[in-house]
């Protein structure tokens, strides 16, 4: 996650300069010249990290979730939608705001490979694998290049196609906010002067981009506070931008707003952890309570919240709960910042992680028998060409590529031969249904082509988690990424408009939404 890198970014300024010294560095966007010309009915999506349908739903029944249990009873609560994958936040970010799988956006999840810089991309996630792809880099990748250039740029965005359309826009703490305003970060003086970020750092955004400290709207967003609470991207800090937009009457036609903070708290509790949910239900009362009333709230705003990913519980004993890709493939050399001409790269994904061959010499079947080994892998997939092929342990091989002539739930056509137990399909009448592995074909597939490169994807059962030798584990608590539906449904609650998306998917919302704003 951004703001991972981003805590790491304000301990670092604590370690070094220390308290005065980063005070100076506080900065507010002036965004007075903005007016907001629409007058549609406002739609706020309100993307929630790890919030999952039964905990959620628990919380709700003891009376401890008011703001939920208003906006569900006013409105629509769908519990299972269907995530993108990896179940990685940056990755279904760009799903959300590009309508599209990784194929297409190019975003393949929180780290992976990149063939033509010869390094391992991370948008933030432990102090190891931080520190082993290079702090510098890891910043950069996170705040710069992510949006500049990795999101494919034949991809659009939502907030682009809005501009497009002469339709305003805002990111409050969004990690995906590419449009077609040009912006400068607010970068502390400290970050540029240790050459993690540029002195001067343009984005394109929206007309509105909230992004932590580095792009703060809100004066009441205290710096002394933010600077050091994941640099601003926080659940407070997003409500008090999203209350400032509305005191001033610039809430556009169109807000993402980002609550990131019940993540952490569920990787380190578990997924049953109903605390998290507590605490971010007392940040939705404060949003509704920026109106008169609850009721105007509804009235005049359309309030979306969704889940971006669930989280499976990890078991406690690590010996049995971690699958250590360094150990199962000990037969060869790995890329390490050291040692970038190692025969493999493992980029892990919490409970997926892609495997890179980087030595031609390498057979794809050779590595696919070792990792058939290990029962707690769920499957084992990689590309030959379009088509695509997923094994498993005790399992043969099924392959599968699209515009065949057998047809899903979603309307997509694909072709497949040889095993579909290994996937968990029903195929009858020319029809197939997912079970265990929601939408599996489309969102597999995207993740097959995200990127360039020989490499093949691993995913673990529920309870288990993947780790190489920087990894941080989450054994005890919880985690996710996996294509499992443990992992990739999540609740959607929609109140303000009867209307919903064709297709119970994060993918179909970005249509959903250009919909709405017609």
């Amino acid at each position: 996650m951004v703001r991972k890198i981003l805590l790491i970014i304000g301990a670092l300024l604590i370690v070094l300069i220390g308290f005065v010294m980063a005070l100076s560095i506080s900065k507010t966007r002036d965004i007075s010249d903005i007016q907001i010309t629409s007058d549609k009915k406002p739609i706020i999506i309100i993307a929630v990290d790890s919030l999952m349908s039964k905990p959620l739903q628990k919380v709700i029944a003891q009376g401890k979730a008011p703001a939920f249990k208003y906006l569900i009873e006013n409105g629509e609560f769908i519990p299972n939608i269907v995530s993108s994958y990896p179940t990685m936040s940056v990755t279904i970010d760009s799903s959300l705001l590009t309508g599209t799988f990784a194929d297409e956006h190019n975003i393949p999840g929180l780290i992976w490979f990149n063939e033509d810089a010869n390094r391992i991309v991370s948008y933030g996630s432990g102090p190891g694998e931080i520190w082993n792809t290079g702090v510098r880099n890891v910043v950069q990748d996170s705040v710069i290049r992510l949006n500049n250039e990795h999101l494919n740029s034949e991809t659009t965005t939502i907030y682009e196609d809005l501009a497009k359309r002469s339709i305003q826009s805002a990111s409050i703490n969004g990690v995906i906010y590419r449009g077609r305003d040009e912006h400068k970060l607010n970068v502390p003086a400290l970050i540029s002067t240790m050459a993690l970020l540029p002195k001067d750092v343009k984005v394109k955004g929206p007309d509105i981009l909230s992004f932590g400290v580095l792009s703060q709207l809100s004066p009441n967003n205290n710096f002394q506070k933010f600077a050091w609470d994941k640099m601003g991207v926080s659940n407070d800090f997003t409500v008090n931008e999203f209350k400032f937009l509305l005191k001033q009457n610039q809430l556009p036609p169109f807000t993402l707003a980002y609550f990131p903070d019940a993540d952490a708290r569920i990787h380190s509790k578990g997924p049953d952890n109903l605390k998290a949910i507590e605490k971010l239900d007392e940040s939705l009362q404060e949003m509704l309570n920026s109106f008169p009333t609850w009721e105007e709230a509804i009235e005049k705003v359309t309030w979306i919240i969704v889940g971006d990913s669930g989280q499976s519980y990890v078991k406690k004993d690590k010996d049995k709960s971690l699958i250590d890709l360094n150990k199962l493939l000990s037969k060869y050399s790995f890329w390490e910042r050291d040692n970038k001409n190692g025969q493999i790269a493992i980029a892990v994904n919490e409970r997926m992680a892609y495997i890179y061959l980087k030595d031609e010499q390498i057979d794809f079947s050779e590595v696919v028998n070792v990792l058939k080994q290990d029962e707690r892998i769920g499957f084992i997939s990689w590309k030959e060409g379009t088509q695509n092929v997923v094994t498993a342990p005790h399992k043969e091989e099924m392959v599968f590529s699209a515009n065949g002539s057998l047809k899903d739930e979603y309307n997509q056509n694909w072709d497949i031969k040889g095993d579909t137990s290994i996937l968990d399909l029903s195929v009858q009448n020319g029809k197939i249904q997912y079970n265990d592995y929601p939408d599996a074909l489309a969102r597999l597939n995207g993740a097959l082509h995200s990127h360039k490169g020989r490499y093949i994807i691993v995913d673990a059962l529920p309870n288990y988690e993947f780790i190489e030798n920087h990894s941080y584990d989450h054994a005890g608590g919880g985690a996710h990424g996996s294509l499992h539906k443990v992992d990739s449904l999540v609740p959607l609650i929609i109140t303000g408009t009867d209307s919903k998306p064709n297709s119970l998917r994060i993918v179909d919302i970005k249509e959903w939404i250009l919909q709405l704003l017609k």
